[in-house]
Protein backbone atom coordinates (compact mmCIF):
# COMPACT_ATOMS: atom_id res chain seq x y z
CA UNK A 1 0.00 0.00 0.00
CA UNK A 2 1.10 3.53 -0.70
CA UNK A 3 0.58 4.64 2.71
CA UNK A 4 3.23 2.24 4.18
CA UNK A 5 6.01 4.88 2.61
CA UNK A 6 4.77 7.02 4.45
CA UNK A 7 5.20 5.37 7.94
CA UNK A 8 8.79 6.20 8.80
CA UNK A 9 7.31 10.02 8.99
CA UNK A 10 5.13 9.03 11.95
CA UNK A 11 8.34 8.53 14.19
CA UNK A 12 9.34 12.23 13.68
CA UNK A 13 6.02 14.05 14.09
CA UNK A 14 5.47 15.31 17.26
CA UNK A 15 2.48 14.65 19.03
CA UNK A 16 0.60 14.66 22.39
CA UNK A 17 0.88 11.91 24.48
CA UNK A 18 -2.05 9.58 25.63
CA UNK A 19 -2.86 9.54 28.98
CA UNK A 20 -1.22 6.38 31.03
CA UNK A 21 -3.79 7.13 33.80
CA UNK A 22 -7.62 7.06 33.98
CA UNK A 23 -8.69 10.73 33.92
CA UNK A 24 -11.78 12.28 36.06
CA UNK A 25 -14.47 14.39 35.70
CA UNK A 26 -12.22 17.18 37.35
CA UNK A 27 -8.99 16.57 35.19
CA UNK A 28 -10.81 16.26 31.97
CA UNK A 29 -12.56 19.52 32.25
CA UNK A 30 -9.26 21.05 33.13
CA UNK A 31 -7.49 20.05 30.39
CA UNK A 32 -10.85 21.42 28.19
CA UNK A 33 -10.98 24.94 29.68
CA UNK A 34 -7.06 25.46 29.44
CA UNK A 35 -7.63 24.89 26.13
CA UNK A 36 -10.34 26.97 25.22
CA UNK A 37 -8.69 29.71 26.94
CA UNK A 38 -5.42 29.82 24.80
CA UNK A 39 -7.74 29.40 22.00
CA UNK A 40 -9.23 32.75 22.60
CA UNK A 41 -5.83 34.34 23.68
CA UNK A 42 -4.41 32.88 19.84
CA UNK A 43 -7.45 34.77 18.77
CA UNK A 44 -6.49 38.02 20.01
CA UNK A 45 -2.54 37.43 18.49
CA UNK A 46 -2.41 39.85 15.14
CA UNK A 47 -0.17 38.92 11.95
CA UNK A 48 2.52 41.25 11.79
CA UNK A 49 2.74 43.05 8.56
CA UNK A 50 -0.89 42.71 7.85
CA UNK A 51 -1.91 45.53 5.36
CA UNK A 52 -5.51 46.95 6.19
CA UNK A 53 -6.26 46.49 2.78
CA UNK A 54 -6.31 42.39 3.12
CA UNK A 55 -9.46 40.86 2.41
CA UNK A 56 -11.25 37.99 4.66
CA UNK A 57 -11.47 35.57 1.50
CA UNK A 58 -14.04 33.31 4.13
CA UNK A 59 -15.89 35.83 5.94
CA UNK A 60 -19.01 33.88 5.35
CA UNK A 61 -17.53 30.41 6.22
CA UNK A 62 -15.33 31.94 9.31
CA UNK A 63 -17.51 30.65 11.89
CA UNK A 64 -17.09 27.25 10.38
CA UNK A 65 -13.15 27.78 9.86
CA UNK A 66 -13.35 28.33 13.49
CA UNK A 67 -10.77 31.05 12.83
CA UNK A 68 -10.04 34.32 13.00
CA UNK A 69 -9.02 37.08 10.26
CA UNK A 70 -5.93 38.76 10.98
CA UNK A 71 -4.77 36.65 13.37
CA UNK A 72 -2.25 33.93 13.29
CA UNK A 73 -5.62 31.49 13.73
CA UNK A 74 -6.70 33.00 10.20
CA UNK A 75 -6.73 29.30 8.79
CA UNK A 76 -8.62 28.03 11.93
CA UNK A 77 -9.22 24.51 11.42
CA UNK A 78 -9.53 24.74 7.56
CA UNK A 79 -6.29 22.41 6.90
CA UNK A 80 -7.44 19.55 9.59
CA UNK A 81 -10.94 19.17 7.50
CA UNK A 82 -9.48 19.65 4.48
CA UNK A 83 -7.22 16.54 4.97
CA UNK A 84 -9.63 14.82 6.35
CA UNK A 85 -12.01 14.90 3.18
CA UNK A 86 -9.23 13.90 0.94
CA UNK A 87 -8.75 10.89 3.38
CA UNK A 88 -12.78 9.87 3.35
CA UNK A 89 -12.97 10.04 -0.45
CA UNK A 90 -10.09 8.09 -0.83
CA UNK A 91 -10.93 5.03 1.16
CA UNK A 92 -14.81 5.54 0.46
CA UNK A 93 -14.01 5.01 -3.08
CA UNK A 94 -11.48 2.29 -2.05
CA UNK A 95 -8.89 3.70 -3.47
CA UNK A 96 -7.00 3.54 0.36
CA UNK A 97 -8.17 0.13 1.32
CA UNK A 98 -8.27 0.62 5.31
CA UNK A 99 -10.60 -0.99 7.52
CA UNK A 100 -10.99 1.79 10.10
CA UNK A 101 -12.14 -1.08 12.81
CA UNK A 102 -8.43 -2.41 12.99
CA UNK A 103 -6.29 -0.65 15.35
CA UNK A 104 -3.29 -1.03 12.90
CA UNK A 105 -5.49 0.73 9.92
CA UNK A 106 -7.02 3.25 12.44
CA UNK A 107 -3.49 4.53 13.67
CA UNK A 108 -2.31 4.65 9.54
CA UNK A 109 -5.19 6.89 8.87
CA UNK A 110 -4.67 9.18 11.90
CA UNK A 111 -1.12 9.92 11.11
CA UNK A 112 -1.70 10.13 7.49
CA UNK A 113 -4.04 12.98 8.48
CA UNK A 114 -1.64 14.63 10.30
CA UNK A 115 0.96 15.06 7.49
CA UNK A 116 -1.51 15.91 5.18
CA UNK A 117 -3.06 18.39 8.07
CA UNK A 118 0.26 19.99 7.61
CA UNK A 119 0.77 19.81 3.70
CA UNK A 120 -2.83 21.78 3.30
CA UNK A 121 -1.42 24.01 5.98
CA UNK A 122 1.52 25.14 4.06
CA UNK A 123 -0.98 25.01 0.77
CA UNK A 124 -3.50 27.49 2.15
CA UNK A 125 -0.87 29.94 3.60
CA UNK A 126 0.59 30.53 0.33
CA UNK A 127 -2.50 30.20 -1.48
CA UNK A 128 -3.74 33.49 0.68
CA UNK A 129 -0.68 35.36 0.68
CA UNK A 130 0.90 34.56 -3.19
CA UNK A 131 -3.13 35.66 -4.45
CA UNK A 132 -3.67 38.98 -2.71
CA UNK A 133 -5.96 38.05 0.00
CA UNK A 134 -3.45 38.82 2.92
CA UNK A 135 -1.41 41.21 1.47
CA UNK A 136 1.83 42.33 3.64
CA UNK A 137 2.28 46.18 4.35
CA UNK A 138 6.01 45.13 2.53
CA UNK A 139 6.47 43.35 0.15
CA UNK A 140 9.85 41.72 2.12
CA UNK A 141 7.24 40.34 4.97
CA UNK A 142 5.93 37.89 2.46
CA UNK A 143 7.41 35.00 4.09
CA UNK A 144 6.98 36.48 7.53
CA UNK A 145 3.15 36.26 6.78
CA UNK A 146 3.13 32.72 5.32
CA UNK A 147 5.37 31.68 8.42
CA UNK A 148 2.68 33.20 11.51
CA UNK A 149 -0.46 31.43 9.33
CA UNK A 150 1.61 28.46 9.36
CA UNK A 151 2.88 28.38 13.20
CA UNK A 152 -1.26 29.31 14.21
CA UNK A 153 -2.62 26.41 12.12
CA UNK A 154 0.02 23.75 13.63
CA UNK A 155 -0.69 25.49 16.66
CA UNK A 156 -4.84 24.71 15.94
CA UNK A 157 -3.28 21.00 15.22
CA UNK A 158 -1.83 19.99 18.31
CA UNK A 159 -4.41 22.00 20.54
CA UNK A 160 -7.31 20.03 18.72
CA UNK A 161 -5.11 16.76 19.72
CA UNK A 162 -4.73 17.87 23.25
CA UNK A 163 -8.96 18.38 23.65
CA UNK A 164 -9.25 14.49 21.74
CA UNK A 165 -6.77 13.12 24.40
CA UNK A 166 -7.47 15.09 27.83
CA UNK A 167 -10.55 17.13 27.42
CA UNK A 168 -14.16 16.54 26.45
CA UNK A 169 -15.36 16.18 22.86
CA UNK A 170 -12.73 16.91 20.31
CA UNK A 171 -11.08 20.61 19.50
CA UNK A 172 -12.65 21.20 16.35
CA UNK A 173 -16.19 21.10 17.71
CA UNK A 174 -14.80 23.37 20.79
CA UNK A 175 -12.84 25.71 18.60
CA UNK A 176 -16.37 26.25 16.24
CA UNK A 177 -18.90 26.63 19.58
CA UNK A 178 -16.41 28.51 21.00
CA UNK A 179 -16.14 31.05 18.27
CA UNK A 180 -19.96 30.92 17.21
CA UNK A 181 -20.68 31.78 20.41
CA UNK A 182 -18.57 34.79 20.84
CA UNK A 183 -19.86 35.94 17.27
CA UNK A 184 -23.45 35.56 18.69
CA UNK A 185 -23.05 37.46 21.51
CA UNK A 186 -21.23 40.54 20.04
CA UNK A 187 -23.11 40.52 17.12
CA UNK A 188 -26.16 40.95 19.31
CA UNK A 189 -25.18 43.00 22.59
CA UNK A 190 -22.46 44.90 21.29
CA UNK A 191 -22.64 48.60 22.26
CA UNK A 192 -19.05 49.82 21.07
CA UNK A 193 -18.92 52.14 18.09
CA UNK A 194 -16.37 51.38 15.12
CA UNK A 195 -14.38 53.58 13.49
CA UNK A 196 -16.71 53.06 9.79
CA UNK A 197 -19.64 53.71 11.77
CA UNK A 198 -19.01 55.88 14.62
CA UNK A 199 -22.81 57.16 15.25
CA UNK A 200 -24.19 53.83 15.67
CA UNK A 201 -23.75 50.84 17.78
CA UNK A 202 -23.13 47.56 15.84
CA UNK A 203 -24.90 44.92 18.25
CA UNK A 204 -28.42 44.21 16.90
CA UNK A 205 -30.48 44.62 20.58
CA UNK A 206 -28.34 47.85 21.15
CA UNK A 207 -28.49 49.29 17.53
CA UNK A 208 -32.80 48.45 17.97
CA UNK A 209 -33.27 50.40 21.02
CA UNK A 210 -31.11 53.40 19.30
CA UNK A 211 -33.73 53.19 16.24
CA UNK A 212 -36.59 53.85 19.03
CA UNK A 213 -35.09 56.29 20.94
CA UNK A 214 -34.33 58.62 17.71
CA UNK A 215 -37.80 58.28 16.84
CA UNK A 216 -37.45 55.77 13.69
CA UNK A 217 -37.82 52.07 15.19
CA UNK A 218 -36.80 49.62 12.92
CA UNK A 219 -37.82 45.76 13.47
CA UNK A 220 -36.02 44.68 10.45
CA UNK A 221 -32.93 45.22 12.65
CA UNK A 222 -33.44 41.68 14.95
CA UNK A 223 -34.24 39.66 11.48
CA UNK A 224 -30.79 38.10 11.91
CA UNK A 225 -31.65 37.17 16.09
CA UNK A 226 -35.06 35.90 15.45
CA UNK A 227 -33.74 33.61 12.43
CA UNK A 228 -30.76 32.69 15.06
CA UNK A 229 -33.26 31.52 17.60
CA UNK A 230 -35.39 29.90 15.04
CA UNK A 231 -31.95 28.02 13.63
CA UNK A 232 -31.60 26.92 17.45
CA UNK A 233 -35.01 25.46 17.94
CA UNK A 234 -35.29 23.52 14.60
CA UNK A 235 -31.81 22.01 15.81
CA UNK A 236 -32.23 20.82 18.84
CA UNK A 237 -35.53 19.65 17.95
CA UNK A 238 -33.49 17.46 15.58
CA UNK A 239 -30.86 16.35 17.82
CA UNK A 240 -33.63 15.30 20.08
CA UNK A 241 -35.37 12.95 17.44
CA UNK A 242 -35.07 9.13 17.79
CA UNK A 243 -36.12 6.25 16.25
CA UNK A 244 -35.94 3.53 19.71
CA UNK A 245 -35.53 -0.15 18.83
CA UNK A 246 -36.64 -2.92 21.57
CA UNK A 247 -33.82 -4.99 22.79
CA UNK A 248 -33.14 -7.50 25.54
CA UNK A 249 -30.70 -8.66 27.23
CA UNK A 250 -30.57 -12.24 26.69
CA UNK A 251 -27.49 -13.86 29.15
CA UNK A 252 -25.42 -12.11 31.34
CA UNK A 253 -22.69 -13.77 32.72
CA UNK A 254 -23.08 -15.44 35.93
CA UNK A 255 -26.72 -14.14 35.93
CA UNK A 256 -28.44 -16.52 33.74
CA UNK A 257 -31.40 -15.47 31.91
CA UNK A 258 -33.11 -11.94 32.65
CA UNK A 259 -36.68 -12.45 32.09
CA UNK A 260 -38.64 -9.81 30.57
CA UNK A 261 -35.46 -7.51 30.72
CA UNK A 262 -36.53 -5.11 27.51
CA UNK A 263 -34.92 -1.71 26.98
CA UNK A 264 -34.60 0.96 23.73
CA UNK A 265 -31.68 1.00 21.60
CA UNK A 266 -32.04 4.82 20.55
CA UNK A 267 -31.21 5.52 16.77
CA UNK A 268 -30.68 9.18 16.38
CA UNK A 269 -32.34 10.68 13.33
CA UNK A 270 -29.14 13.26 12.61
CA UNK A 271 -27.46 10.21 12.63
CA UNK A 272 -23.89 11.42 11.23
CA UNK A 273 -23.99 14.26 13.33
CA UNK A 274 -22.81 17.78 11.96
CA UNK A 275 -20.03 16.46 10.51
CA UNK A 276 -21.63 16.33 7.08
CA UNK A 277 -22.13 20.23 7.38
CA UNK A 278 -18.15 20.87 8.47
CA UNK A 279 -16.93 18.95 5.58
CA UNK A 280 -19.13 20.28 3.09
CA UNK A 281 -18.01 23.82 4.23
CA UNK A 282 -15.01 23.51 4.07
CA UNK A 283 -14.71 21.87 0.75
CA UNK A 284 -16.46 24.69 -0.93
CA UNK A 285 -13.75 27.33 1.30
CA UNK A 286 -10.96 25.28 -1.14
CA UNK A 287 -12.78 25.47 -4.00
CA UNK A 288 -12.82 29.41 -3.82
CA UNK A 289 -9.10 28.79 -2.61
CA UNK A 290 -8.40 26.80 -5.89
CA UNK A 291 -10.33 29.61 -7.88
CA UNK A 292 -8.04 32.36 -6.79
CA UNK A 293 -4.81 29.76 -7.51
CA UNK A 294 -5.58 29.13 -10.73
CA UNK A 295 -7.02 32.79 -11.54
CA UNK A 296 -3.26 33.17 -10.73
CA UNK A 297 -1.68 31.27 -12.83
CA UNK A 298 -3.81 32.67 -16.09
CA UNK A 299 -5.96 29.84 -15.71
CA UNK A 300 -9.31 31.10 -14.65
CA UNK A 301 -11.16 27.64 -15.28
CA UNK A 302 -13.02 27.88 -11.33
CA UNK A 303 -14.02 31.15 -12.21
CA UNK A 304 -13.13 34.88 -11.56
CA UNK A 305 -12.03 36.40 -7.86
CA UNK A 306 -11.87 39.76 -7.14
CA UNK A 307 -11.53 41.10 -3.92
CA UNK A 308 -11.11 37.83 -2.02
CA UNK A 309 -15.00 37.30 -3.72
CA UNK A 310 -15.96 34.78 -6.62
CA UNK A 311 -17.59 37.04 -8.58
CA UNK A 312 -18.24 34.07 -12.02
CA UNK A 313 -18.01 30.87 -12.95
CA UNK A 314 -18.82 27.75 -10.29
CA UNK A 315 -16.71 29.14 -7.71
CA UNK A 316 -19.25 31.98 -7.50
CA UNK A 317 -22.12 29.37 -7.71
CA UNK A 318 -20.92 27.65 -4.68
CA UNK A 319 -20.06 30.56 -2.61
CA UNK A 320 -22.62 31.21 0.33
CA UNK A 321 -25.41 33.25 -0.81
CA UNK A 322 -25.50 36.40 1.40
CA UNK A 323 -29.03 37.43 1.73
CA UNK A 324 -32.16 36.09 1.21
CA UNK A 325 -32.69 38.53 -1.43
CA UNK A 326 -30.34 36.39 -3.67
CA UNK A 327 -33.55 34.50 -3.77
CA UNK A 328 -34.75 36.83 -6.27
CA UNK A 329 -31.80 38.58 -7.73
CA UNK A 330 -29.58 35.21 -8.75
CA UNK A 331 -32.15 32.28 -8.50
CA UNK A 332 -30.06 29.81 -10.34
CA UNK A 333 -26.88 30.83 -7.70
CA UNK A 334 -29.51 29.52 -4.89
CA UNK A 335 -30.75 26.91 -6.49
CA UNK A 336 -27.19 25.63 -7.96
CA UNK A 337 -25.76 25.58 -4.37
CA UNK A 338 -29.11 24.56 -2.55
CA UNK A 339 -28.27 21.18 -4.80
CA UNK A 340 -24.84 21.08 -4.11
CA UNK A 341 -24.63 21.96 -0.42
CA UNK A 342 -27.73 19.01 0.31
CA UNK A 343 -26.22 16.59 -2.08
CA UNK A 344 -22.43 16.37 -0.23
CA UNK A 345 -23.86 16.74 3.10
CA UNK A 346 -25.83 13.68 1.81
CA UNK A 347 -22.59 12.25 0.61
CA UNK A 348 -20.40 12.71 3.32
CA UNK A 349 -23.18 11.48 5.62
CA UNK A 350 -22.94 8.21 3.91
CA UNK A 351 -18.97 8.35 4.45
CA UNK A 352 -19.08 8.96 8.10
CA UNK A 353 -21.37 7.04 8.76
CA UNK A 354 -19.20 3.94 6.62
CA UNK A 355 -15.62 4.84 8.11
CA UNK A 356 -16.78 5.70 11.88
CA UNK A 357 -18.20 2.28 12.18
CA UNK A 358 -21.50 3.41 12.77
CA UNK A 359 -22.94 1.51 9.98
CA UNK A 360 -25.56 -1.35 10.46
CA UNK A 361 -23.11 -4.32 9.88
CA UNK A 362 -20.91 -2.86 12.78
CA UNK A 363 -23.75 -2.21 15.08
CA UNK A 364 -25.70 -5.27 14.66
CA UNK A 365 -21.93 -7.01 15.64
CA UNK A 366 -21.26 -4.92 18.80
CA UNK A 367 -24.75 -5.88 20.24
CA UNK A 368 -24.84 -9.36 18.99
CA UNK A 369 -21.08 -9.85 21.01
CA UNK A 370 -23.00 -7.85 23.86
CA UNK A 371 -25.32 -10.29 24.08
CA UNK A 372 -28.01 -7.86 23.02
CA UNK A 373 -30.88 -9.57 21.27
CA UNK A 374 -34.38 -8.12 19.49
CA UNK A 375 -37.26 -9.43 21.28
CA UNK A 376 -39.96 -11.72 19.25
CA UNK A 377 -36.65 -12.82 16.91
CA UNK A 378 -34.17 -15.50 17.22
CA UNK A 379 -30.94 -14.28 18.66
CA UNK A 380 -28.14 -14.23 15.86
CA UNK A 381 -26.46 -11.19 14.04
CA UNK A 382 -27.66 -11.38 11.07
CA UNK A 383 -30.97 -11.17 12.03
CA UNK A 384 -30.10 -7.76 14.38
CA UNK A 385 -28.08 -6.70 11.18
CA UNK A 386 -31.39 -7.07 8.59
CA UNK A 387 -33.32 -4.56 11.47
CA UNK A 388 -30.93 -2.30 11.83
CA UNK A 389 -30.62 -1.98 8.02
CA UNK A 390 -34.03 -0.65 7.86
CA UNK A 391 -33.01 2.11 9.59
CA UNK A 392 -29.74 2.95 9.56
CA UNK A 393 -29.28 3.89 5.97
CA UNK A 394 -32.53 6.17 6.05
CA UNK A 395 -31.56 8.01 8.73
CA UNK A 396 -28.11 8.55 7.58
CA UNK A 397 -29.46 10.00 4.32
CA UNK A 398 -32.45 11.80 6.01
CA UNK A 399 -30.49 13.40 8.74
CA UNK A 400 -27.83 14.66 5.79
CA UNK A 401 -30.63 16.22 3.69
CA UNK A 402 -32.05 17.67 7.48
CA UNK A 403 -28.48 19.62 8.59
CA UNK A 404 -27.95 20.52 4.95
CA UNK A 405 -31.69 21.88 4.19
CA UNK A 406 -30.78 24.10 7.62
CA UNK A 407 -27.83 25.06 7.43
CA UNK A 408 -28.81 26.07 3.63
CA UNK A 409 -31.82 28.00 4.92
CA UNK A 410 -30.24 29.85 7.99
CA UNK A 411 -27.22 31.22 6.17
CA UNK A 412 -29.92 32.35 3.72
CA UNK A 413 -31.53 34.32 6.26
CA UNK A 414 -27.96 36.07 7.85
CA UNK A 415 -28.60 34.07 11.45
CA UNK A 416 -25.81 35.50 13.83
CA UNK A 417 -23.11 33.82 13.89
CA UNK A 418 -23.92 32.01 10.75
CA UNK A 419 -26.76 29.69 9.99
CA UNK A 420 -24.42 26.69 9.56
CA UNK A 421 -22.41 27.84 12.41
CA UNK A 422 -24.96 28.11 14.86
CA UNK A 423 -26.77 24.74 13.58
CA UNK A 424 -23.33 23.14 14.23
CA UNK A 425 -22.89 25.06 17.78
CA UNK A 426 -26.29 23.34 18.88
CA UNK A 427 -24.84 19.79 17.56
CA UNK A 428 -21.83 20.38 19.23
CA UNK A 429 -22.84 21.42 22.72
CA UNK A 430 -25.63 18.75 22.80
CA UNK A 431 -22.89 15.99 22.12
CA UNK A 432 -20.70 17.64 24.86
CA UNK A 433 -23.62 17.84 27.77
CA UNK A 434 -23.86 13.80 26.72
CA UNK A 435 -20.21 13.50 27.41
CA UNK A 436 -20.14 15.19 30.32
CA UNK A 437 -22.73 13.39 31.69
CA UNK A 438 -21.55 10.47 30.90
CA UNK A 439 -18.46 11.01 32.63
CA UNK A 440 -20.20 12.47 35.79
CA UNK A 441 -22.09 8.91 36.02
CA UNK A 442 -19.42 6.99 35.80
CA UNK A 443 -17.70 8.63 38.56
CA UNK A 444 -20.38 8.11 40.90
CA UNK A 445 -20.73 5.09 40.14
CA UNK A 446 -17.47 3.05 39.32
CA UNK A 447 -19.36 -0.05 38.21
CA UNK A 448 -20.68 1.21 35.75
CA UNK A 449 -17.30 2.07 34.11
CA UNK A 450 -15.92 -1.52 34.78
CA UNK A 451 -19.49 -3.25 32.95
CA UNK A 452 -19.58 -0.90 29.91
CA UNK A 453 -15.32 -1.82 29.94
CA UNK A 454 -14.14 1.73 30.18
Amino acid sequence: MILDYIKPLFSILPEVKTPIHRQDFKEKLKWTAIVLVLYFFLTQVPLYGLSPLAVDQFAQMRAVMAGSFGSILTLGIGPIVTSSIVLQLLVGAKILKLDLSRHDDKALFQGTQKILAIVFTVFEAAVLVYTGSLIPTDPSLLWLLMLQLIIGALLILFLDEVVSKWGFGSGIGLFIAAGVSEAIVVGTFNFLPTKASPGVMPGMIPKFIQSITSGSPDPTILIPLIATIGVFLVAVYGESMRVEIPISHGQVKGHGRIRGSVAKYPLKFIYASNMPVILTSALLVNVSLMASVFQKLGFPILGQVEGGKAISGLAYYLTTPSSLGVVFTDPLKVLIYGVFFIGFCILFSWLWVEMSGLNAKEISKQLYNSGIQIPGFRSSKRQLYKILNKYIPALTVLGGVFVGLLAFGADLTQAVGGGTGVLLTVGIVYKLYEEIAQEQLMDMHPMLRKFLGD
